[in-house]
């Protein structure tokens, strides 16, 4: 004999409807969940992009999405943020965006926020001091609840939680996610010393950039400990904003009309590597065979340069992460971290082919 259906089993009516300002039916998160059968905090989690984080699993995701689109339920951000007394945004500063250091370090601030359900504003200033001093007002403006500064140096005086990459500029009232250039400087130098090279030639990055100082620092104090002598008429500087291979460039058109001799070249990052590569050719020199090169950073393209690049990796995508995941603590209160701290990490050699033993 055939037993009825239970009851209990069945499909739950659907939810009750209300009008929007704009005299659009919806529906409240209250009634959505009791649809579902769910908390609350779940089908919350699963609208706002935190499903994953929280480990809900696909198909009650699925389900949860099918009845939103189902009800034309949309989280309301501006009750949450009256709420919770916050915005849910972040504003991220960046010199500019552009293939290298500060797209890689992006997709990782990208990853944390998005994790975490945040909305983000970003601007470019170009080193323009106008858009500087202007950029952080602005996005204080929109409500944000606390700014990432990528290169870029700010002011003390931002009422928000700051998180600084690569900003070297110790204050209590912001933390710091900064790179072990004395690591970095040693790795690079005792390759090129191994191999035999001792006049070797430094690009030295743009006068704007916070890492320029520190870096050459670095490096003098490195040449130091492994004997290894600096020649002044092998030093030059990056001089434009241009992100482009072309400031590299012409600084070892410099190097090259100085008719010093040189067998390496330390550049200050990948992109003026890759301009260096080709005034060296142009000048009738070949990479390794002539001039051993080695950049910073390791960008997207410096595995498919020619030839591909030796250069010293900075984690560019963990330290966007980790100051995304430390900004959002700072905004929560979590006490896991305190303004004033810095937090450092640490570089790898990565050799590819162009440097080589110096044969002659």
């Amino acid at each position: 004999m055939n037993k009825k259906p239970n009851a209990n089993l069945a499909k739950p009516k659907s939810p009750a409807m209300i009008d929007d300002s704009f005299g659009r039916k919806s529906i409240a998160l209250k009634e959505l969940s009791a649809y579902l059968e769910l908390s609350q905090s779940t089908v919350s989690r699963v609208i706002n992009g935190g499903a994953k984080a929280h480990r809900i699993s696909e198909e009650t995701q699925r389900r949860v999405l099918a009845a939103a689109a189902e009800f034309g339920y949309e989280a309301n951000v501006i009750a949450r943020s009256l709420r919770q007394k916050r915005t849910f945004t972040i504003g991220v500063l960046v010199p500019e965006i552009s293939e290298g250091y500060s797209t890689a370090v992006l997709s990782g601030i990208e990853d944390a926020l998005l994790k975490e359900g945040l909305f983000y504003f970003v601007a470019s200033h170009r080193h323009h001091a106008e858009l500087l001093e202007a950029y952080p007002r602005l996005l204080i403006s929109r409500a944000v609840d606390g700014i990432i500064a990528v290169d870029t140096k700010v002011s003390e005086n931002i009422p928000v939680p700051v998180v600084a990459i690569s900003g070297h500029r110790h204050s209590q009232h912001m933390i710091s996610v900064e790179l072990d250039h004395r690591l970095a400087a040693h790795q690079a130098l005792e390759h090129l010393q191994k191999l035999g090279h001792q006049r070797i030639a430094f690009i030295k990055g743009q006068a704007f950039s916070s890492d320029t100082s520190h870096r050459w620092k670095a490096i003098r104090e490195v040449a130091g400990k492994l004997g290894i002598t600096l020649y002044p008429d092998l030093v030059v500087q990056l001089r434009s904003a241009d992100p482009s291979p072309e400031p590299g460039h012409l600084a070892t058109q410099e190097l090259i009309n100085r008719k010093s001799p040189f067998t390496a070249i330390f550049s200050f990052n990948d992109v003026s590597a890759i301009g260096a590569i080709t005034a060296l050719r142009e000048a009738g020199m070949q990479v390794p065979r002539d001039v051993s090169i080695v950049g910073f950073d390791d960008v997207l393209f410096a595995a498919t340069s020619h030839p591909p690049l030796t250069t010293v990796r900075q984690p560019l995508r963990q330290m966007g992460q980790m100051a995304a995941t430390t900004l959002l603590g700072l905004i929560q209160g979590d006490g896991r971290m305190a303004p004033g701290s810095v937090i450092t990490v640490y570089s790898e050699l990565v050799v590819r082919k162009s440097t080589a033993r110096l044969s002659h």
